[in-house]
């Protein structure tokens, strides 16, 4: 199975304080998803993000319906955390979240080590320009709601 890495990284013009608790937030995910992925958190209730909290979601990928469930690994406010898929369309997803201070605000990184059923070709041409769709949208709304 071969693991792939996607690194980015974005910076926002306020500080950790602020930034980090819409990351705590796993709601807001629902807002920083592209709608043509019709993502929806279906844990209910409040969530409390702490070591081994798992969290449901429902997704359409390529019209397709997929279960996503993830699980905190790590948990370290308000400079880490990692969640790691448990059930969904991967292989292997671990996404590392890390925020540190910066002169302009808060610096982010997102650290994805992935691999992907269908090999080579799959992820080339589809998994690869997907992601980085999700997270240039992503980026885009962060841009916008911390006003950058």
């Amino acid at each position: 199975m071969k693991v792939h890495r996607l690194e980015m990284q974005l910076e926002l013009p306020e500080p950790l304080d602020v930034v980090f608790p819409f990351f705590a937030d796993p709601r807001n995910l629902e807002k920083i998803t592209p709608p043509w992925l019709n993502f929806k958190i279906a844990t209910r209730g409040p969530i409390r993000m702490a070591v081994g909290k798992t969290i449901d979601y429902k997704l359409r990928l390529h019209g397709i319906p997929l279960s996503w469930k993830s699980e905190i690994t790590a948990w370290e406010p308000p400079y880490r955390f990692i969640d790691e898929q448990r059930r969904g369309p991967y292989r292997q997803w671990v996404h590392e979240h890390l925020f540190e201070a910066s002169e302009k605000g808060t610096l982010i990184h997102d650290r994805i080590d992935y691999a992907v059923p269908g090999g080579e070709l799959v992820h080339k041409f589809i998994v690869l320009p997907d992601l980085r769709r999700v997270f240039g949208y992503r980026h885009d709304v962060l841009r916008e709601e911390f006003g950058s």
